[in-house]
């Protein structure tokens, strides 16, 4: 049978608890001290290393967002070590253990529900750290190609020449392949042009290039070339470089337009030909003679069709 303590031995069980209790709680007191001094001054490191290394990343990343995130990171990591060796000292280790693992899980459970703006995140973090392009960089990658406008955690923001505002994922920039037009400051220029097979080439090279480099905002001048490419339908096939400063004064839809005037002017100057399309028909070469005796026996066949005489 159950036996059902008296009044009395109940006081005496409850002074019992409640004298180690208290017993534990003074002698952890000097411990539990130690920890809030130890917790105290975490606090305070975390804070001071959060400041000094938010000036020194704002410094140096081109995101001011980027850089707060990453100083607050770490103001976190060293607040929590301090909590763990304040827990520790106080003899909570399976507490310490219990976080930890508590952590691992939250952790994993948040990657996994939040891919995607974890993956842009990360990505925008590296780029912020390798700097592939700056605030007002001419970047190209995939489908688009324009000005950077501003960079942020989670995308960037991009002007395409269209006069549109793009906002691009950060792993999309991160993980193509990428094009800075602004990171050496030229560029190269190329316009296609065709002259007439009876038209020198060499000479032809020669007046372009002399047109061409009449122009300011031409750099590099004794780079500028014109070179044959290819045998055309109805022409010679040339190209024409030249280089330019880039980003310039002279944008690039001006720079070649007044390159494609000038091509065109210094041709006629030197009395040469653009020629158009042109299809010559001759019958008379290897496997012509076929054809030609095909259309003349055809002709030959209408002719014998008796005509048709009105009654």
């Amino acid at each position: 049978m159950l036996k059902i303590p008296t009044v009395g031995e109940a006081e005496k069980l409850i002074e019992e608890k409640l004298g180690g209790w208290v017993d534990i709680i003074i002698s952890h007191i000097p411990n539990f001290i130690v920890a809030v001094i130890i917790t105290i001054v975490f606090s305070l490191l975390a804070r001071l290393v959060g400041s000094m290394l938010r000036k020194l990343l704002r410094r140096s990343l081109e995101s001011s967002q980027i850089a707060d995130l990453m100083s607050s990171i770490v103001k976190v990591i060293v607040l929590c070590v301090g909590l763990f060796v304040a827990l520790d000292f106080l003899g909570l280790r399976g507490t310490v253990t219990s976080l930890l693992a508590g952590a691992g899980i939250v952790g994993l459970a948040i990657g996994f529900a939040f891919q995607d703006m974890t993956e842009n995140l990360i990505a925008g973090i590296a780029m912020g750290i390798r700097k592939p392009f700056k605030t007002g960089d001419v970047i190209r990658t995939e489908s688009v190609f324009g000005t950077v406008k501003a960079i942020n955690l989670r995308n960037t923001l991009i002007e395409n020449f269209y006069g549109q505002l793009i906002l691009v994922p950060n792993k999309i920039l991160f993980r193509n392949i990428l094009s800075n037009y602004s990171t050496l400051g030229v560029r190269r220029i190329e316009v296609p042009v065709g002259i007439s097979y009876a038209d020198d080439p060499e000479q032809a090279a020669e007046v372009i290039v002399k047109k061409i480099n009449e122009f300011d905002f031409v750099i590099k001048q004794e780079e500028t070339a014109v070179y044959a490419e290819s045998f055309g339908d109805s022409s010679v096939n040339l190209l024409v470089w030249f280089w330019i400063k880039y980003p310039g004064e002279a944008d690039f839809m001006t720079v070649r337009h007044k390159a494609v005037v000038a091509v065109r002017n210094a041709l006629s100057e030197a009395d040469m030909t653009i020629p158009f399309p042109i299809r010559t028909l001759d019958f008379g070469i290897k496997g012509g003679e076929k054809l030609n005796a095909m259309i003349s026996e055809k002709q030959q066949d209408k002719d014998a069709e008796p005509q048709a005489t009105d009654e």
